[in-house]
């Protein structure tokens, strides 16, 4: 009776080994099948990364090859200047006051807890013009000018506007690209160094009603603090903007396809990308040219 049970209980191990070989050997079939399916689409998905890089590189020196094109769409660079400059204005205060209020009053009470409330106008100084308003500036001008460039242009490239400049003899880069470029390279540093100046302003009027500090000795914070290093990590951002900004929404715009969906698709594709160039070049650009000047 044991010896049978044995035998029982052999055969339906003998039975469960075979299927559990029989369950992995069909598991890690699929899993190969899914492992290939997968590489092949992460090998598509960076096939189409490098093209479209490819593609935007050399629309980007067709863009630069045509840069005398100004003088003869002045007009065009005049209006374009008009859109993304004086247009911008209200949102790009609103950030400004906001930012300059935001700092006195994370950073000054802060400050004030130690005793070194005089030092919140260093502290708004050093921050308003070397990070925070060109980072947000450029961001609110990512999203604004960006979106208008790569909307205008996508709906120009679905119905066929843009065709029908290249059959009328006319370059769409020079007509198109060109002026929203110069315009952007023109107007940014104003209006980042407007934002600067409306930040200091609206700190100085917050620092002296929150935390009751005198205005003077704001301002002689701020004007001692403030070295030509700062001005330069400052000022050079704007025109890298400018030109990444541009070029991307502009990309976009001529490489829509799929209708009017399409369009919304890539508006939100040149955001996205123009904003995250904006983050990125703003880290590196600090970062080499404080490293430049203290070296």
């Amino acid at each position: 009776m044991a010896c049978k049970t044995a035998l029982v209980v052999v055969a339906v191990f003998l039975e469960s080994s075979r299927f559990v070989v029989i369950s992995h050997f069909q598991f890690l079939t699929v899993m190969w099948k899914l492992a290939q399916l997968y590489s092949a689409s992460i090998e598509e998905k960076l096939k189409e990364i490098v093209f479209s890089m490819q593609e935007f590189l050399f629309f980007s020196l067709r863009a630069f090859r045509a840069i005398g094109a100004c003088k003869r769409y002045w007009r065009d660079v005049l209006d374009q200047a008009y859109i993304c400059g004086t247009e911008s204005l209200p949102i790009l205060m609103v950030s400004a006051l906001s930012i300059g209020s935001l700092i006195v009053i994370e950073v000054g009470h802060q400050l004030a807890e130690f005793g070194a409330k005089t030092m919140t106008g260093r502290s708004v100084a050093l921050s308003v013009v070397r990070e925070i308003s060109p980072l947000v500036a450029g961001l609110m001008l990512a999203a604004r000018v960006g979106a208008r460039n790569s909307s205008e242009l996508g709906a120009m490239q679905i119905s066929e506007q843009i065709d029908a400049l290249r059959a009328f003899g006319t370059d769409p880069i020079a007509k198109l690209v060109v002026p929203r470029l110069v315009a952007s390279f023109l107007m940014f540093v104003p209006l980042i160094a407007l934002c600067d100046l409306v930040g200091l302003i609206s700190g100085a009027y917050l620092a002296e009603w929150d935390l009751h500090l005198d205005r003077g000795i704001y301002w002689n914070s701020v004007i001692d603090i403030l070295r030509p290093m700062d001005w330069v990590v400052g000022f050079s951002k704007p025109p890298v903007f400018a030109i990444g900004i541009s070029l991307i929404s502009c990309y976009t715009g001529f490489s829509t396809t799929g209708g009017t969906a399409g369009v919304g698709k890539n508006t939100i594709k040149g955001i996205v990308y123009s904003s995250a160039f904006v983050l990125v070049m703003n880290f590196y650009l600090s970062k080499v040219i404080l490293d430049l000047m203290r070296g």
